[in-house]
């Protein structure tokens, strides 16, 4: 699978701070079992660096590229503007599951929950977290 929105927020952030590397994408419905040794839980993103160190998660991934490597940092320094960018992306990231649902789901039934679901993400407005 080319698109992961979890694989994706990493490389985004490889791509911003200009970090070299290389991508190795994997069928994530059928998951090889080299990939398990990498994250035993199976999912993606997951970094190795030089020294065989492993990270994985997405938020993990992201916030330890941007501690790791030099240049523009991606978080600011200052503690509650960083805690206000990570309510930001909290509150982002409960969309892409929502999304890839319903856009697998078969009915207007699973439909209708899920619509209610979304409803339920508060309207983002970046004063409310400041």
């Amino acid at each position: 699978m080319r698109f992961c929105p979890f694989a994706e927020r990493t490389r985004l952030v490889l791509k911003a701070k200009g970090i070299p590397h290389e991508v190795i994408n994997i069928n994530l419905k059928n998951k090889p079992e080299w990939f398990f040794k990498k994250n035993p839980f199976g999912l993606v993103p997951v970094l190795e660096n030089s020294q065989g160190h492993l990270v994985y998660e997405s938020a993990i991934t992201c916030e330890y590229l941007d501690e790791v490597y030099p240049g523009k940092k991606l978080l600011p320094e200052d503690p509650y503007e960083k805690a206000c960018q990570k309510m930001t992306f909290e509150l982002f990231s409960k969309i892409p599951p929502l999304v890839g649902s319903f856009l697998r789901s078969k009915n207007k039934e699973d439909r209708s929950g899920l619509k209610e679901e979304f409803r339920k993400i508060p309207q983002y407005q970046p004063s409310s977290l400041m």
